[in-house]
């Protein structure tokens, strides 16, 4: 039954219904659905009254399908149909999977024509996107069972550093189970929205956020009821799994297991290096006993300095996003009011202490790590389905890549450059190359490097129609629009006859392991290589079209219009143009275009006077003026 809620005097006549709405916090780990209540975000539990939903699931031969902590108890009997983690291959190809760097304890269905990874499993081939609906269908109906209503809607968090892929999957995932998604939101931004609520504390934030499988660091500004995003960075593979993975490599070098060890004994390893990172959370010694295959088992130890020795590499790791994050926003570590800790991975001592020096002063862990984004979520939710009317919160998040456009030459004009506040809309217009042009193919692009090579391919699609005009003359107006959930749309339009094509981008979900953070990188080291670079095509593509358009001038008038002195010096000053159009020096290239500029401007000049005799023949001055009247 649906909750009804009463205005105060003055604000209705009539009471209005409450709607159901839920923030959900799709983790890596663990899962969680959280609730608006009385004025009073809080988690749900389950019948058991847990509140964390680990997010693992596990297929049975009769068709039953388990999710949380009963499918962690097959995860050793039965590794092959119980999955856990499926977030980190969320958007990513088979092939990217494989290159991970890591062996993961799965049965992967090979040369398979799906842009995502299939696992083989006895209920059949399952998909990352249907992997992660079964979490969110246990999720729904937990917080339909406790509200006692149908969800109008909520909104599912991601990391910030989610590309469209990864943001599509997880919305499709949402789709599978009926559930509505209101907004797609950034975790750190979810994070902010319940301290900045909870604390009221204006000022610019870093929202640290480590979880299971991403990293994540934002940079926000709170100030009277808006909450702005003024950058993020991160790494959507770096996490506790990732430190889990290293405990367990150690464990089994010390124990001489060997590498190609059965699935079922992997999981146990990295649940045994879970449980040995936990326990040094509070203690400096952790005792290991760990199973062998014969029968027997190996007794040993990890002290918290060995602990911090393996993972020290990955913690310092997180620090190179936080310097870009800072210098992105303008931003020193001074300016930084508070720094917020997210994530279970930030439960590590080890982790506060490197943050807390990287930025100077202590992080606020006193709010629940792993709650606090689904608490933001659930917020947000609430005033999304209207049950806050007079709340004045604006959201407003970024996005983390450029988004481009290929241009002649092979170079990438940038449209809406990274950490640029959506939803967002930029318009820029293009023409034509070539005379009689009818066609315009849009080859849209996500990076910061300035060829298409280095950049990556979001989609494609043609403009049709254009009508034949002389190269220059059509206008071609490209928009790209970014939503809410940072979603990519992209329409053209040729001003002049107004033909129209558009395409929502859903890229295939086949995304290399850690390619924004290494996007970012090469735009920062190749910075003077690619300006260069690019001012050499820049100078190419103009040359192109100046030898282009001078030859057909010579074609239509150079017989008439020219002295055989004058042709013979025009042809000599283009060739030098050819000779040097494809070397490397852009400088050359531009000093033969400005030459030819020159001695071609006589040239120019009669053709002009021709025309405009030619329009002028057959009529008196007197027929324009009374046209113009």
């Amino acid at each position: 039954m649906a909750l009804l809620q009463i205005n105060e005097p003055g604000l209705s006549a009539a009471p209005h219904q409450h709607r159901l709405a839920a923030g959900i916090d799709l983790g890596t780990t663990n899962s969680l659905i959280a609730t608006v209540r009385s004025n009073l975000p809080e988690t749900l539990p389950d019948a058991q009254a847990q509140h964390l939903l680990p997010s693992v699931v596990h297929y049975a031969a009769d068709g039953s399908i388990q999710v949380g902590e009963l499918a962690k108890q097959f995860a050793y009997p039965d590794p092959l149909n119980t999955i856990a983690s499926v977030k980190r291959l969320m958007g990513r190809g088979l092939a990217d999977v494989k290159t991970t760097g890591t062996r993961l304890p799965y049965d992967f269905v090979e040369n398979t024509n799906q842009g995502m990874p299939l696992l083989r499993t006895v209920a059949g081939e399952k998909s990352p996107v249907e992997i992660s609906a079964e979490i969110l269908r246990v999720l729904k109906q937990r917080a339909e069972d406790t509200l006692g209503g149908e969800l109008t809607g909520v909104v599912i968090t991601v990391p910030a550093y989610f590309d469209d892929a990864q943001r599509q999957a997880t919305k499709d995932a949402a789709t599978l189970t009926g559930l509505k998604v209101l907004r797609l939101l950034n975790e750190p931004t979810a994070a902010a929205v319940a301290y900045g609520l909870d604390k009221a504390a204006e000022g610019i934030h870093a929202i640290y956020d480590l979880g299971g499988g991403t990293f994540d660091i934002s940079i926000l500004r709170l100030q009277r009821g808006v909450l702005e995003v003024m950058a993020t960075a991160g790494d959507t593979a770096l996490g506790g799994d990732d430190i889990d993975r290293t405990l367990a490599q150690w464990i089994m070098q010390q124990a001489n297991i060997a590498e190609d060890t059965i699935h079922g004994h992997i999981r146990e390893l990295l649940e045994l290096a879970k449980l040995a990172k936990e326990t040094l959370t509070t203690q400096e010694m952790a005792q290991l006993t760990i199973p062998l295959a014969d029968g027997q088992s190996w007794q040993g130890k990890l002290t918290k300095t060995q602990l911090h020795q393996l993972v020290d590499p990955f913690i310092q790791k997180t620090l190179t996003p936080c310097r870009r994050v800072l210098r992105d926003a303008g931003l020193s570590v001074a300016d930084i009011s508070e720094v917020v800790m997210v994530g279970g991975t930030t439960r590590m001592p080890r982790v506060r202490e490197t943050v807390a020096e990287f930025f100077q002063r202590p992080p606020h862990v006193d709010i629940d790590p792993d709650k606090v984004v689904a608490i933001g979520a659930a917020i947000q939710a609430d005033i999304l389905v209207g049950n806050q009317p007079g709340d004045q919160m604006l959201l407003l998040d970024v996005i983390p890549l450029s988004l481009g456009i290929e241009t002649m030459g092979g170079l990438v004009e940038k449209i809406i450059p990274r950490n640029t506040t959506i939803p967002v809309a930029r318009a820029q217009e293009f023409t034509t190359f070539k005379d009689g042009q009818t066609v315009m193919a849009i080859h849209i692009l996500q990076g910061e490097r300035e060829l298409i090579t280095d950049c990556r391919s979001l989609a494609r699609f043609e403009l049709r129609g254009i009508p034949p005009m002389v190269a220059g003359a059509a206008r071609i107006r490209v928009t790209y629009q970014v939503d809410a959930d940072g979603l990519l749309s992209v329409s053209a339009r040729e001003m002049i006859s107004g033909v129209h094509s558009e395409i929502i981008v859903k890229p295939s979900y086949g995304l290399t392991d850690r390619e924004i953070e290494q996007r970012l990188k090469d735009s920062q080291s190749h910075a003077k290589a690619d300006a260069e670079l690019r001012s050499l095509r820049e100078q190419q593509v103009e040359a192109d079209r100046v030898i282009n358009a001078l030859r057909a001038a010579l074609h239509t008038d150079g017989a008439t219009l020219l002295k055989r002195d004058e042709f013979l010096n025009i042809s000599a000053t283009l060739d030098t143009l050819l000779k040097v159009k494809d070397g490397k020096e852009a400088t050359a290239i531009k000093q033969a275009i400005q030459k030819l500029d020159e001695v071609t401007r006589e040239f120019a000049a009669r053709r002009m006077d021709n025309a405009i005799r030619k329009a002028l023949t057959g009529h008196r001055v007197d027929d324009f003026m009374e046209e113009k009247s």
